[in-house]
């Protein structure tokens, strides 16, 4: 299976139910190829060219990269705040 077959938003899945820190949600980027992915399904949209498929991969990946910001800046304010 290659890696366009797999769908980008399971690599942040995978990050959350492994468990985490305040200090990995800080830290945690999307792997390269994750990034290639979603930018190869962004100039494709604009493009006009999705699937299906490939629309429902590119809306899973923004829903959690929107919550993984949103988990990132909780993050930060509880390593600022030592609790």
């Amino acid at each position: 299976m290659s890696n366009a077959a797999i769908p980008s938003y399971l690599e942040i899945i995978d990050f959350i139910a492994a468990g985490t820190t305040p200090q990995t949600i800080v830290d945690y980027r999307p792997s390269l190829e994750a990034q290639q992915r979603v930018a190869e399904l962004i100039e494709r949209e604009k493009e006009g060219g999705l699937s299906p498929e490939e629309r429902s991969e590119l809306d899973h990946f923004i829903d959690l990269e929107h919550i993984l910001r949103m988990a990132k800046g909780r993050a930060r304010q509880i390593l600022i705040s030592g609790s």
